[in-house]
């Protein structure tokens, strides 16, 4: 399977659907492991780390996903597609620019990466879109059963899982939700928000992850702690509390902008749709800023039936490439389908070679024109 297989759409779980998905755009399990007799990564020869590799692969590729699977040498995969395998949020940034042997496995519809000789001998995910994290966990602990079925991992009775990095120590579990969350920005209350969730102990990242700006009003939110608290303690704080709570704040923003600065949310709004229908040179970062203000202005429309001069603009867009003379409205998923679509390795890799950034640029806008017709 080529990457070009998969670069032209975007995956299951960032279409748009799902529990909670105007502010919920998706969940992730993630559980670091290691297998017993081996060295961590960093003692490992790159001999060993070969030997890891092809351990892991086997074993990998032997399991009955539900699904087909197909194998990366991440090592010598280019340049170019290792950047979309982080933009495709498949692989660690770490993973993708990392040295020596290491591969990833993928499910081809996405919802499962395996990365071998990340930071740990293996590194399993799981994603779904909107608020499923325990039906992330259901399929992922299953998953890991079968794994442990073939292979012996490093594991203490004292103290669970061993880990390269302490803070994973224990369940090995990092539970991750990324969420959008403009009207918090737009209100000056973002600040708040973050410093109260780091108070918590979570960590909060950008879009693509650890070291990544939060571009397009994306966040990670993920815990920190793994040892001495269980795995289902973990995602009952995250379902029962921590989402609730934020998705609480951002649809109080929401609201906000809806009942008392109606002209700001409609500025917002309308400059987004002027500039995206109108640009022939457009950044990434730019496109994400602006595609994430028409996202809140469809989900207010579709979820709290709001109605603004531009809001109801948004009504009259309708979603390009249907195939039908009667395009549907505009939609979340075409929004998304742009975020993930246009970011720059996405760009090159679906035109066919590298590009300069004036070039993507102009590609860029001229994707986003084509799509935001009506």
């Amino acid at each position: 399977m080529k990457l070009t297989d998969i670069s032209a759409n975007i995956n299951e779980w960032f279409d748009g659907s799902g529990p909670l998905a105007d502010i919920v755009i998706s969940s992730r399990i993630r559980l670091a492991r290691n297998i017993a007799g081996h060295k961590f990564l960093s003692r490992c020869s790159v001999a060993e780390k070969s030997e890891i590799l092809n351990k892991l692969k086997d074993t990998l590729m032997s399991l009955e996903l539900g699904d087909k699977v197909f194998y990366l040498s991440v090592d010598k995969t280019s340049l170019l597609g290792r950047h979309f395998l982080v933009e495709r949020h498949l692989i660690s940034r770490h993973h993708a620019f990392g040295k020596g042997p290491r591969g990833a496995v993928i499910a081809q519809r996405e919802f499962f990466t395996a990365m071998i000789n990340e930071e740990d001998h293996l590194r399993i995910q799981v994603l779904k879109g909107g608020c499923q994290l325990s039906q992330c966990y259901e399929q992922i602990n299953r998953i890991d059963d079968m794994i442990e079925q073939k292979v012996d991992y490093a594991f203490s009775p004292r103290y669970g899982y061993l880990t390269a990095c302490p803070t994973n120590l224990g369940t090995g579990i990092r539970v991750s939700v990324m969420l959008h969350l403009p009207a918090l920005k737009m209100t000056g209350q973002i600040d708040k928000f973050l410093n109260a969730t780091r108070d918590m102990g979570l960590a909060v990242r950008g879009l693509f992850g650890e070291g990544s700006e939060a571009a397009g009003d994306f966040y990670q939110i993920s815990n920190q702690v793994t040892l001495g608290v269980s795995e289902s303690d973990i995602i009952s704080l995250f379902e029962n509390a921590i989402i609730p709570e934020i998705v609480e704040y951002e649809n109080a923003a929401r609201n906000r902008l809806l009942s008392k600065e109606p002209e700001v949310l409609d500025d917002k709004i309308s400059r987004a749709m002027a500039l995206l229908r109108n640009a022939h040179l457009i950044s990434s970062q730019e496109a994400l800023f602006l595609l994430s203000h028409l996202r809140m202005g469809i989900n207010m429309r579709e979820r709290m039936g709001a109605s603004t001069p531009a809001i109801e603009k948004l009504s009259g867009l309708s979603d390009a490439g249907r195939g039908t003379d009667k395009p549907e409205t505009l939609s979340i998923t075409t929004i998304n389908r742009l975020f993930m679509l246009t970011q720059p390795a996405h760009l090159q890799l679906n035109y066919g070679k590298q590009l300069g950034p004036e070039r993507r640029d102009a590609l860029r806008a001229e994707i986003i024109r084509s799509a935001l017709h009506g």
